[in-house]
């Protein structure tokens, strides 16, 4: 018999892989606000927020943190040859190439059109130009902090659990 909806999520919330994954996650954003912080990058409470929770790229990097912490506790719970070890090494190859190679360089990609055509308008080339949206990706050292934080967050809630 299945447990109940209740039970459910309360073996959620004390699911050390889940609680490895928010945490590592959670704790990379509020590193990242408190960084940007201290170089005077935050303005207001909306963009504090808007940090906290939501904003992508920086140090470091919440993505990277979050599979790495994900994989390192499937790794410690179910060992490295499980299938959902594979799973989740595959999602982290994948999460981890993105931040490397599409991210950061659709990130540049955009900067650059941005530039481009505010100079057109300001030449009078064209009439108006609306700028894309610029996405953050990350530099690599971004990246690599992400995965030291979720592998010792991930590995933190596996042997302390």
């Amino acid at each position: 018999m299945l447990p109940t909806a209740r039970d459910q999520i309360r073996l959620l919330l004390l699911n050390p892989v889940f609680l490895s994954c928010v945490f590592s996650w959670l704790g990379a954003q509020f590193i990242k606000t408190i960084i940007n912080l201290i170089y005077g990058k935050i303005h207001s409470y909306a963009q504090l927020l808007e940090m906290l929770i939501w904003k992508t790229g920086g140090m470091p990097s919440s993505h990277s943190a979050l599979v790495t912490s994900l994989c390192t506790s499937i790794a410690f719970r179910d060992g490295i040859c499980s299938d959902l070890f594979i799973l989740s090494l595959s999602f982290f190859l994948v999460v981890i190439r993105d931040a490397f190679g599409v991210r950061r360089s659709s990130g540049l990609q955009s900067k650059k059109i941005n530039l481009l055509g505010k100079e057109l308008e300001e030449k009078k080339i064209i009439d108006t130009y609306k700028p894309i949206k610029e996405v953050n990706g990350h530099s690599p050292i971004e990246v690599i902090f992400g995965c030291i934080f979720g592998l010792l967050v991930g590995a933190s809630f596996s042997l302390l659990n």
